[in-house]
C-alpha cells in the first residue's frame, strides 16, 4: 500500500482532471453513487453532515442538492483537490451550505460529538490505519449518529465478476493512468481495492470503533457499497 504522503502527492497531481476521470472511467456511474448516497443519508434539518476525503467536493454537493437545510463541512488532506472543491462549491453558489477545510481523517480537525453524520466516499481505501480513521468518526459524531462509507467493491455475481475483474485488471490500469498523465494513479486503485478487507472484515473492523446497526448497501451489482453503522447513545 502506498504511503499517505505518497497518496498526498497522488491527488495533487490528478486534482485538475480528477472529476472527468471518475466520470469517464465509470461510465458516469459515479455521479448515481454519489446521489444514491446523498438519499440515503439521514440527517435533520439544521443537521449538520461532515464529508471526510471531500476531495473536489462531489459528494459534498450531491449532499447539499438532497439536503437543503443540512450543513456541510468538508476536510481533505489535499490542498489541490480542496481548490477545486472550492471553485465548484462557489459557481454552483453552495457556500452558505457548504464549507471546506484542510484536514487528516486520522485526526479530524472537528469537536467530540458535534456532527449528526459522518461520510466518506472512496477515501478509507487510501487510509492504511484504518482503525485510528473509524476512532475518529466515532469521536466526532453525535449520540446516534450515522456512518456513511462508500467504496468499491467486486460484483457478486460469478459471470459479471470475472467481467469486470478484466476490466479492473486489464484495461482500467492502462487507461486511466494514460488519462491521468502518471504512470502509477489507476494502477494503485487496483492495487488497494484488492488489498481492501471484504465485507465481512471490514464490518468487523466498524463494530470494532463502537458503530452498531451495521448494513451494507449494493450499489451496480456489488461494484460499489455503502456501508452504514450508528454511534449508539452514551
Amino acid at each position: 500500500m502506498m504511503k499517505d504522503t505518497a497518496v498526498k502527492a497522488m491527488f495533487e497531481t490528478i486534482a485538475p482532471s480528477y472529476d472527468f476521470q471518475n466520470s469517464f472511467l465509470s461510465l458516469r456511474r459515479d455521479i448515481y453513487w454519489r446521489k444514491v448516497l446523498a438519499e440515503t443519508l439521514d440527517v435533520k434539518e439544521g443537521g449538520i453532515v461532515l464529508d471526510v476525503a471531500v476531495g473536489t467536493a462531489e459528494t459534498a454537493l450531491a449532499i447539499s442538492l438532497r439536503h437543503p437545510q443540512a450543513r456541510i463541512v468538508g476536510v481533505d488532506f489535499s490542498p489541490g483537490m480542496l481548490v477545486v472543491g472550492r471553485k465548484k462549491i462557489n459557481d454552483r453558489e453552495h457556500n452558505s451550505r457548504i464549507s471546506l477545510t484542510a484536514g487528516d481523517g486520522r485526526r479530524l480537525p472537528i469537536r467530540s460529538n458535534s456532527v449528526d453524520a459522518v461520510t466518506i466516499s472512496f477515501g478509507i481505501r487510501n487510509v492504511e490505519e484504518r482503525y485510528l480513521a473509524l476512532g475518529e468518526f466515532h469521536r466526532v459524531l453525535k449520540a446516534g449518529g450515522k456512518l456513511y462509507i462508500m467504496e468499491f467493491s467486486y460484483p457478486d455475481q460469478p459471470q459479471l465478476h470475472r467481467l469486470y475483474r478484466f476490466y479492473f485488471d486489464h484495461i482500467l490500469p492502462p487507461l486511466g493512468n494514460l488519462i491521468s498523465r502518471t504512470n502509477y494513479a489507476y494502477s494503485y486503485l487496483a492495487e488497494s481495492v484488492d488489498s481492501f478487507p471484504d465485507d465481512e472484515a471490514f464490518s468487523a473492523e466498524i463494530t470494532a470503533a463502537g458503530f452498531a446497526d451495521l448494513n451494507i448497501k449494493k450499489l451496480t451489482f456489488g461494484i460499489s457499497k455503502i456501508f452504514q453503522g450508528r454511534k449508539e447513545a452514551q
